[in-house]
Formats: C-alpha cells, structure tokens, sequence
C-alpha cells in the first residue's frame, strides 16, 4: 500500500450540507483541497454560488445546489442534481442542523421539538435514504453526521438539541450496522463548542466563554478548521475500517474532571 495516498479524495463526490459556513465550510474545503468535487449546499442560492466558486478559483471543483434539509421534495432535488451532474456520491456529510430554542426543556413548544427533531433527525435520516443506496450498488461510500457533545451529557438549556443529537449518534451506528455489508461507513463528529454564527451565543457571552475555557484542557474553544481533519479522515481510505463511531472533536472537554485553571 501506498500510505502517502491515504487520504486522496481524487474522483470521489462529496456532498456537504450547511457548507456555506463554519463547520459545513471548513469541511467541504478541506474536502476539496484533497481532490473531492465538492457539491456545496445551504438555503441561501448566494452563498452557495459564493463558496462553490471561492473553492473553484482555488483549483478545485464545486457544485452549487441550494436546499432547504427540512422539506423532503427539496431533497429529492437536491440528490438528483447531485447525481444528473456527477453520476454518484461517494461521501455524504449532514452538517446542517437547528436549534431555535435555548432553556429547559418543560419551556419548549411542541413546534419547536418538531423543528429540532424533524431538522437534525428525520431529514438527515431521509437525506441517508436517499444516498446511501447508490452507494450500496456501488459497494463503496461514507457518510458523516456532524453531531454535538451535547449528545454525550445533560445540559440546562440545549436539552432538546442535546437529544437530537444523541439520536443522530444512535442513526449512525444502526445505520453502519444496516449498510456494513455493502461496505458503506457511517460515523458521527462530536465537536464541542466551536467559533461559528450557530455556536455564538455560546461563545459571544463573556461568562459563557470563561466558562467553557475553564473547562477544556486545551484552554481555547475549537475552529471550524479543527473539524475538517476529522471529515477527511473519515471520508478519505485512511478511515476504511471505521464504521459506527462518535469521533469526538472537543480540546479534551468531556474527558476533563471540573475546573482546570490550576492543572
């Protein structure tokens, strides 16, 4: 084996949605600089005709397809476009998630579970119904759901998120067990608090902020670029025996014991 190729993408289609920023961006670039033709994806038509062409004019190849995850006909487009262009998707990233709610649990509305629940698991579960067997036909695909800690631990006000996400762990795993045999992969990021527009009401908050660096070891907050290694490894050959798993992407938090300020 040539292990200098352990992470070339080259050929492979990789379709990324919530990729017009932070986390989704980070990773479809990162994607892109290792050869995947990228298929870049979010509400906004702009911003993804934006994105898609910053990484054209940096040599690579990009597809920009907006969908809204939350409405099944847009999917469908979506996979489509996907597919009448490039023939196939060899990688399917689920970035894109919600969260229009911050406190405890008995405060949220039944509307607002249904938008969490239906955005962060039946559409991502939908969105792999539709990839996944083509990649099955092919015996070879990956499939990476952008999770949270918060599906790791309780929380006083992300509870519902939290659930959302600890149910996206339990979809990769039955769905690596359900598409194993057809040599599709199927693994869960677990990031913790990171610097993006979604995150920022946890990090733009100075006593939030003192908090969450009290607690991670590393002493900072993440980058959305300190997610997209994790993406491509996935993605890429170097992760071909890794299946079912919640990589966890968090500076040492959940593994640290209280406060770290005088470790």
């Amino acid at each position: 084996m040539d292990y200098r190729t352990l992470f070339d993408l080259t050929e492979k289609v990789a379709l990324v949605t919530g990729s017009t920023r932070g986390i989704g961006r980070a990773v479809a670039e990162a994607l892109a600089r290792f050869g995947a033709r990228v298929v870049i994806s979010s509400r906004k038509a702009e911003a993804c005709r934006e994105v898609a062409g910053a990484i054209v004019r940096d040599g690579g190849e990009a597809l920009a397809v907006p969908c809204n995850v939350s409405h099944g006909d847009q999917l469908d487009a979506l996979v489509a476009r996907c597919l009448d262009h490039w023939g196939h998707v060899d990688v399917l990233v689920c970035n894109a998630a919600a969260n229009p709610y911050m406190g405890p649990m008995a405060g949220a509305s039944e509307a607002v579970y249904d938008k969490i629940m239906d955005t962060n698991v039946r559409y991502v579960l939908g969105l792999c119904n539709r990839v996944i067997p083509q990649m099955a036909e092919r015996r070879d695909g990956a499939v990476i759901i952008v999770s949270s800690i918060g599906g790791l631990k309780g929380h006083r006000s992300l509870g519902l998120y939290a659930v959302s996400k600890a149910a996206e762990m339990q979809l990769a795993r039955n769905l690596a067990v359900e598409w194993g045999r057809c040599n599709v992969r199927v693994n869960c990021i677990a990031p913790g608090l990171v610097r993006t527009d979604f995150a920022r009401p946890l990090w733009e908050d100075p006593e939030a902020l003192r908090e969450a660096l009290d607690e991670y070891p590393l002493g900072r907050i993440g980058e959305p670029e300190d997610i997209a290694g994790a993406a491509v490894l996935l993605a890429s050959r170097a992760g071909a025996f890794v299946s079912g798993q919640v990589l966890v992407v968090d500076g040492g938090a959940t593994i640290a014991m209280g406060s770290q300020r005088e470790r």
